[in-house]
């Protein structure tokens, strides 16, 4: 036994080295390979700020410019070199297209689609059934002439939805017609003219082609000219982004074309004032242009976010006329009111707009929607500030719907407009969320958006026009939508403080030494502004009284009469009085929304507070629609500071005069009200 248990222990011995060896190898492995990672793995899903704890995604979707960076302010190395840290919110770097040109139709209008397929044949047509009015009809005897062969080899005729000859207020349509193919050997367009009719283009070749009907409606005979030389294999790619045409438009009036459209230098139709007639203009895009994205809505790295409320613009087709102003001369009030806002953008530089309806005048002068569109919200998009709009009373008066319009204005630069739900009353109705601008993205602030709707009564004229009686309100399920949204979002620890700490080291120290009592941190939702149109019947109700002084709380000038709508289905207290900042009885009843922004009545321009809540009207911003003389023209500013916080308020005039300055929440603001709600 004793000679067995020595030679098991020399065995053991023996091979202690060798395993001990294998088995140090194993763990070195293992660490390399399993526990070890260079790269972000599973621990990066998970962020920690001081005031929330986030679960976010491993992944930026494509197209996504809302979380570029999944660390937030974390750079990338490249080239072997590490760059300077990057916001989490810049998106200055191009983004990648996120649509498959190949998976477009081909023999749909569209021009918002980013197509990069070329024209290969163009056509003029005139009808005398417009086919805006009967397309089932108009397709059989509308369109060009063609045979399945022509359709297999150059595509299939597509009609641009645009009648040239709209302004005749007749049956009679003059539409633009022309074939898209994905063929390699078809000689596609990359040029366009418009000329008379015994002139050719210079220098003149067998590539150019004349469209066999005359493209101009009335007066001097035009025809259209296009270039179809090279194919899709002999076009360089700068040649395909820069030459090749991939889409066809029209434009009414004499303002600037869509975005990455340009107008052929001659007019199909002139402009005649005397006949109250604007102008036509074929426009075309040479390859494709992606629209300008905003980047997501944040605070200053100082906790400041200015918005900028433009109310009632009334733009038309045409130039717009001068109403109620001593400004002498005026002229082209709608050219006259953009360059306005453009000083005043330059002056305030604020970080988001707010357009609070009626943009287009209505009233049979925003006959095309899509050229009025293209041009109200110029002077904001020139300067690459984000903006969002609401519909007012008079945006679909001439015809075109809410829908069409927004998605219109989904495709401008810059523009945060959203459809919202389809499933209740308007078109507009969202919510956008303003973050910190640490690594947290701490949500700051919320900015409510709803369709106050336009008319409820009418009646039709002896002309068959229809003649609005009583103005639309916010509805029962508008309502329940927005006590849902306000449910959704998280509270969080405020007043906020940004997270700077780079480890966990870092904010057990801050923790330590930054510790504030109870009474000073809370937790609750942050605050909110709202934005529509036309106003509640409570924004006429007495003020309440500032308890410093006894004085109502009503700052402003009001000088019409109630523009509110004469029922209600009562979202003052069934919705703003209901949602409140945190559900736990410490916090006092304090409604989230502080602030309510409407439109609608131009010389009315104050702001009173109704059971706590701010009820502020933009005033006039606008040339276009009506005034008084002697009331300046004027934007509604709101500085939100202190990490959303402090709301402060003013209004600059045309004459840069800052008017009522004030605070509504916050550092300075008058005592919260105490009383019954």
């Amino acid at each position: 036994m004793a000679i067995s248990l020595f030679r098991f222990a020399r065995f053991i011995r023996s091979i202690f080295a060798p395993a001990a060896a294998i088995i140090g190898f194993s763990c070195l492995l293992t660490f390399i390979f399993v526990l070890y990672q260079p790269t972000p793995g599973p621990g990066n899903l998970q962020r920690l700020g001081w005031q929330s704890w986030d679960i976010i995604s491993d992944t930026v979707a494509s197209g996504d410019s809302s979380d570029v960076s999944t660390g937030g302010d974390l750079s990338t190395p490249v080239g072997g070199e590490q760059n300077e840290p990057v916001d989490w919110w810049n998106v200055s770097a191009s983004q990648p297209q996120t649509v498959d040109s190949a998976s477009l139709p081909l023999d749909v209008w569209d021009p918002l689609l980013p197509h990069d397929t070329g024209l290969s044949e163009i056509e003029i047509t005139q009808c005398w059934i417009d086919p805006w009015y009967a397309p089932t009809v108009a397709g059989d005897i509308c369109y060009p002439p063609t045979t399945k062969e022509q359709d297999a080899i150059k595509g299939k005729w597509v009609r641009v939805e645009r009648n040239i000859n709209s302004q005749a207020w007749g049956m009679m349509s003059l539409n633009i017609y022309y074939r898209r193919t994905r063929r390699h050997d078809i000689p596609l367009v990359t040029d366009l003219r418009v000329l008379p009719e015994r002139e050719t283009p210079s220098p003149f070749g067998p590539s150019w082609h004349k469209v066999s009907r005359s493209v101009s409606p009335s007066g001097e005979k035009l025809y259209l000219w296009y270039k179809a030389e090279k194919t899709t294999r002999d076009l360089t790619t700068a040649e395909k982004q820069n030459d090749l045409v991939t889409e066809i438009d029209v434009l009414f009036g004499e303002d600037r074309p869509w975005y990455g459209f340009e107008k052929l230098p001659r007019p199909v139709l002139e402009r005649k004032p005397a006949m109250l007639r604007e102008s036509a203009w074929i426009t075309y895009r040479k390859g494709v242009h992606p629209v300008p994205k905003a980047p997501p809505l944040h605070f200053s790295h100082d906790g400041r976010f200015k918005i900028m409320q433009i109310a009632d613009l009334h733009f038309s087709v045409g130039q717009g006329d001068c109403r109620d102003t001593d400004l002498s001369p005026c002229a082209a009030s709608d050219n006259l009111t953009l360059t306005l806002l453009g000083h005043m953008l330059d002056a305030e530089r604020p970080d988001f707009v707010v357009f609070t309806g009626d943009q287009l005048n209505g009233q049979g002068t925003a006959w095309d929607a899509r050229s009025v569109l293209a041009k109200f919200s110029r002077s904001v998009a020139d300067r690459g500030i984000a903006w969002a709009a609401v519909f007012g009373n008079h945006d679909d008066e001439d015809g075109e719907t809410r829908e069409a319009q927004v998605k219109y204005m989904q495709g401008l630069p810059y523009s945060m407009v959203e459809p919202g739900p389809k499933d209740i009353h308007g078109v507009g109705n969202y919510v956008l969320k303003v973050m910190s601008a640490d690594a947290s993205k701490t949500h700051l602030l919320t900015l409510y958006f709803l369709d106050s709707g336009a008319y409820s009564k009418g009646a039709f004229d002896w002309l068959g026009f229809f003649v609005p009686t009583e103005y639309d309100w916010i509805h029962q399920d508008q309502i329940e939508w927005f006590l849902q949204e306000s449910a959704s979002i998280d509270q969080v620890e405020r007043p906020f403080t940004p997270d700077s700490g780079k480890d966990l080291g870092d904010i057990w120290k801050r923790q330590a030494g930054e510790q504030l009592t109870p009474e000073t941190r809370r937790l609750a939702k942050p605050n909110a502004l709202m934005f529509f149109h036309i106003p509640l019947q409570e924004a006429y109700s007495a003020a309440d009284l500032n308890p410093s002084t006894g004085q109502p709380l009503d700052v402003g000038t009001h000088d019409e009469g109630q523009g509110s709508a004469k029922k209600q289905d009562g979202f003052f207290h069934k919705g703003l009085l209901q949602a409140t900042e945190s559900d736990h009885r410490a916090g006092g009843n304090v409604q989230e929304v502080k602030v309510v922004a409407n439109g609608h009545c131009h010389v009315t321009e104050n702001c009173r507070r109704i059971k706590g809540v701010w009820m502020c009207f933009g005033g006039g911003g606008s040339y276009s629609g009506y005034g008084r003389i002697g009331f300046d023209r004027r934007v509604r500013i709101y500085d939100v500071s202190d990490f959303g916080e402090t709301v402060r308020t003013y209004k600059r005039t045309e004459h840069d005069e800052i008017v009522d300055d004030m605070v509504l929440v916050g550092r300075g603001a008058p005592a919260a009200y105490e009383g019954m709600r």
